[in-house]
């Protein structure tokens, strides 16, 4: 099996001073790439800065014979969005590779969370995201080429609690995927979400005595390949949590057709409605809109059509 590289590519990632986003940028610039280790630094919380963890991994790769420059601009912000992906076209000329990994967290019981920390984690993770994706996607389109991987969660695909923030922003990260693969298909752009778990500073106040290995550079390389060339999905989640890499999938029941309902006979036909037999999977590339409209129309149609 021959090593995958990423000789003159070109990779961003959002925090890249500790944790996963460490791992990430470790592995990629080892396998040759140049990289934009951006993070602000501070508090789980997302306060405070601090450039020293940016500058400690850009000196890591440095030691290991790579090529990286620091970027302690914030995420949070158009602003600190489009400053980071200019970081990369100032040093190297070009983007390829877009990992957005930063992220805080703020929790609260759902009873209890103010404002101010929904925001602040939404500013962070998914709106994050955006501020990053907007300015490299038309470069990356213009270039016929680009690989964007957006993080998710378990927490966005099932929920948790305290987490409300988080979840949501997990969660919009999916639909972001979803849109930016679909409008970059024909024009090179592969994106995908990564769904990781790892014991990081993230996992503060966790017990994880009882927990398998679960470092970051198990994760590292399952994001290594969604970032390569060779990658040949796009609009996709992958899972890796433990050593265990897995896709995750959104699916529909066939459902029930009726021509007109009743608030009872739905309450009638639910165990038909959720009957997951012949389940339906709609990827959202190329197709995954139409076809859920097509095969709801179907449904109507034979429906209408009578027996």
């Amino acid at each position: 099996m021959s090593e995958l590289r990423f000789d003159d590519r070109v990779a961003v990632i959002t925090g890249a001073g500790r944790g996963l986003g460490r791992a990430y940028a470790l592995l990629l610039a080892a396998r040759g790439a140049r990289v934009v280790v951006n993070d602000p630094g501070g508090s789980i919380a997302g306060n405070e800065d601090d450039s020293a963890p940016a500058d400690e991994v850009v000196a890591e790769i440095a030691a290991l014979g790579g090529e990286a420059v620091a970027c302690t601009e914030s995420v949070a912000t158009p602003e600190g969005g489009r400053a980071i992906i200019d970081t990369a076209l100032e040093h190297y000329g070009r983007i390829d590779i877009l990992v957005h990994n930063a992220g805080n967290v703020r929790a609260a019981s759902l009873k209890e969370m103010t404002y101010e920390d929904f925001d602040a984690v939404l500013d962070v993770h998914l709106r994050g995201a955006f501020h990053v994706v907007r300015p490299a996607f038309p470069l990356m389109c213009e270039a016929g080429y680009g690989r964007i991987v957006l993080t998710s969660s378990i927490g966005g695909l099932y929920g948790n609690h305290e987490v409300a923030n988080y979840g949501v922003s997990k969660a919009g990260m999916i639909g972001l995927s979803n849109v930016v693969a679909l409008e970059g298909e024909a024009e090179g752009v592969k994106c995908n979400v990564i769904v990781p778990a790892a014991v990081t500073r993230m996992a503060e106040g966790i017990d994880v005595s009882a927990y398998p290995p679960m470092g970051p550079e198990l994760v590292a390389p399952v994001v290594g390949w969604l970032a390569h060339e060779s990658c040949s999905i796009t609009g996709e989640m992958l899972i890796s949590i433990a050593g265990r890499v897995a896709k995750a999938y959104i699916a529909e029941t066939p459902g029930v057709y009726r021509g007109e309902w009743s608030i009872e006979e739905v309450g009638e036909q639910m165990d038909a409605i959720r009957d997951t037999d012949a389940s339906l999977i709609l990827p959202p590339v190329p197709s995954g809109h139409v076809d859920h409209i097509r095969y709801s129309f179907e449904m109507a149609n034979r429906g209408a059509a009578g027996p």
